[in-house]
């Protein structure tokens, strides 16, 4: 799916499979450059695992766009938030990975909720 249709096709697809509801709002006006797509799709699939195994969230949501050459992502619950970056490896290993591509990841997650993780991705 990613590679034949991109990113906003694969993050749909991403949310058909969760067991929380995901809205998605992707504005993409382009193709993005392969390992961005790739980065970008890794972080939806691992943040929508994490909501489904950790926020006991109703609903999730799924928002980006693309603004001049940096891809913004956000990807969020209305859970119980207290998730933490520096807390297991599914989120650890996302922030590194964001960060090979030259991007950042930062996290709102305070308890009770709701958490949003935002990473931003640039595509040169």
């Amino acid at each position: 799916m990613l590679t034949d249709r991109g990113l906003a096709a694969a993050a749909e697809e991403a949310a058909d499979r969760s067991p929380v509801p995901v809205d998605v709002r992707l504005r993409l006006d382009r193709r993005l450059p392969q390992a961005v797509e790739v980065t970008a799709y890794f972080v939806i699939t691992e943040a929508l695992a994490n909501i489904a195994k950790h926020s006991k969230a109703g609903r999730a949501w799924i928002a980006g766009a693309l603004t001049g050459d940096v891809l913004a992502l956000e990807i969020g619950d209305d859970g119980v938030g207290g998730a933490d970056v520096t807390r297991g490896s599914g989120l650890s290993g996302l922030t590194d990975r964001v960060a090979v591509m030259g991007g950042t990841v930062s996290m709102s997650s305070p308890p009770g909720g709701p958490t949003s993780l935002r990473a931003k991705l640039p595509c040169r």
